[in-house]
């Protein structure tokens, strides 16, 4: 009888178990709604942030939160997968009148749907793909971050020695270098060198929860990158450094959370934005 020989390494999900939420601050929350839940069909979480200060869209297993407060917007962007385009262009042309003076914009490509909030935050949204995104028909699967040339590579080996991941760099087809962090079970974290200039880190953060909380929570104390001691089973750093020279590579907020931290896998509601009766 012949052996199947399988490489076993494919399922591992490495230390980063769940990615949560983009955090980004929204002037006004009322056009967030619009944008967010009119325009792009996400739904808002009925039971946690239902106040007029904060809101929380889930989409998928993953959430985009919205405190209000001065604009921040993500040096980069976010990918989501949803299941129909030609919906999703339909409610984009709809909510066009009402974010008139903004910088909302959305242009069909081949494969995708780019989208700029009305803060100028990037999203692009793709059809569902198995051979990209798995089973995925609704989610986040990846966040993309712009970053300097010649750090990828050791933004790669960070993510690999301080938090646990199983992370690599290359060189795409078209030659940009890359760092990818894949994350929970379907999300990745990328970091993609770019020649453009970046502009200063206004505060946006990203949420991950790891399995060896401690762990990483000691190899980030010995190098003085804890920013803040949140609680028991949460805390932030924001610098990527290089592991030799501690020079800062990349700077992007990270909560991280343990998998005891009350939220972690609380399953999310998403209502069917397609279906008739949401009319």
């Amino acid at each position: 009888m012949k052996r199947t020989v399988f490489n076993r390494s494919t399922e591992d999900v490495g230390n980063i178990v769940e990615f949560g939420h983009v955090n980004v601050r929204v002037p006004d929350q009322q056009r967030a709604i619009v944008f967010y839940l009119m325009g792009l069909g996400l739904t808002r979480d009925p039971y946690l942030r239902t106040g007029i200060d904060n809101a929380w869209i889930n989409v998928g297993s993953c959430q985009f939160h919205l405190p209000v407060g001065p604009a921040q917007v993500l040096r980069g962007v976010v990918g989501l997968v949803m299941p129909d385009l030609d919906a999703l262009m339909a409610r984009l042309a709809s909510v066009q009148s009402l974010l008139k003076n903004t910088h909302f914009s959305f242009v069909r490509t081949d494969a995708s749907v780019d989208v700029t909030c009305p803060w100028g935050n990037r999203i692009r949204v793709h059809a569902p793909d198995p051979a990209r995104f798995g089973r995925m028909r609704l989610g986040m699967p990846y966040v993309e971050i712009d970053t300097t040339p010649g750090t990828a590579p050791g933004i790669a080996r960070f993510y690999t020695e301080v938090l646990g991941a199983p992370a690599y760099s290359g060189v795409e087809a078209a030659g940009a270098v890359f760092a990818r962090i894949p994350m929970g079970l379907s999300e990745s974290l990328v970091f993609r060198e770019t020649g453009r200039a970046l502009p200063p880190f206004d505060g946006h953060h990203v949420q991950i929860t790891v399995a060896d909380f401690s762990g990483v929570h000691r190899r980030l104390l010995e190098r003085g990158l804890i920013t803040e001691e949140s609680n028991e089973s949460q805390y932030r750093f924001q610098d990527i450094t290089d592991l030799d020279t501690g020079a800062v590579l990349a700077t992007l907020e990270h909560e991280v959370r343990s998998m005891r931290h009350p939220l972690y896998g609380r399953a999310l509601v998403n209502r069917q934005a397609d279906d008739p009766s949401e009319s």
